[in-house]
């Protein structure tokens, strides 16, 4: 189970109960969040190194053998496909929580629509000094990001004071939008689109999903929006594609029954 920003392992807590007794769980904090690993340069967040890591993961808890599924979450979806693009051999399904395909979203940020307007906040990110802001005023600003637009109704006070501690002062953070600096992915203003030799290159032949695929998308989402998965279907061998009404982006915590439902009915077909 792989997080995304700007959560930490606990993005899965609401989760895991309902699954915990028949599934082994492993929600770990990503490189730059929580407990984990925090390097200060943007370089040691390269798409590579993370994939490193969540393949470590695989490998320790089970190296004789593929685990039965990975599930990832908004930036944790980025690292569950490439999972599937590098070690399709270490897990047999992949589940993608309001999360991406880089093909599509590239696309997406790229031509100056709805999207891109949704993601202005990247470049905001990727800014040297966001960390400093982010921490300021006890978070107010990444509580703000957090919650625009978004039903927060299952942050707790105790659960706010989790992710505070884990997100703790702009050294900590750093990490956290280091994620963002690296990624080669490219934003257009709104109303002015990217042209194709301002994009990187994401060949589709080396970014296919062979292995059954679950996208689960809660349809209220307004950091992601549905055409930053349109065209997914054509870059994976067997796609299922279910939404989660009454959700948003923050599904995993909104509607975790649920989620585990969908994420049962599709093992079960294994």
């Amino acid at each position: 189970m792989l997080h995304g920003f700007p959560e930490y392992s606990g993005a899965f807590f609401d989760l895991i109960p309902h699954l915990q007794d028949d599934f082994f769980c492993i929600a770990p904090d990503q490189r730059g969040y929580g407990q984990s690993w925090r390097p200060a340069k943007v370089a040691d967040y390269a798409p590579s190194k993370l994939i490193a890591d969540a393949a470590a993961v695989l490998n320790h808890f089970s190296p004789a053998k593929p685990i039965a599924a990975v599930l990832g979450h908004d930036w944790g979806a980025a690292v569950a496909y490439g999972l599937a693009f590098r070690h399709p051999e270490r897990f047999a399904r992949l589940m993608i929580a309001n999360g991406v395909h880089p093909i599509p979203f590239q696309h997406a940020l790229a031509a100056g629509g709805a999207q891109s307007e949704a993601s202005q906040y990247i470049d905001w990110l990727r800014a040297e000094g966001s960390e400093e802001k982010l921490c300021a005023n006890d978070h107010a600003r990444l509580l703000g990001l957090f919650s625009d637009q978004m039903d927060m109704s299952w942050m707790t006070a105790e659960k706010r004071g989790a992710y505070q501690a884990a997100w703790g002062d702009a050294r900590q953070l750093r990490g956290m939008v280091n994620w963002y600096r690296a990624s080669s992915l490219k934003v257009a203003s709104p109303g002015v689109p990217l042209t194709a030799e301002d994009l990187p290159n994401l060949p589709a032949e080396m970014l296919r999903v062979a292995m059954p695929h679950l996208l689960l998308w809660g349809e209220n989402d307004t950091a992601l929006l549905p055409e930053s998965y349109e065209g997914l279907s054509e870059l994976c061998e067997d796609l299922t594609q279910r939404s989660i009404a009454g959700a948003d982006h923050w599904l995993l915590h909104q509607k975790p029954g649920e989620v585990a439902e969908q994420i049962r009915a599709f093992l079960r077909q294994a």
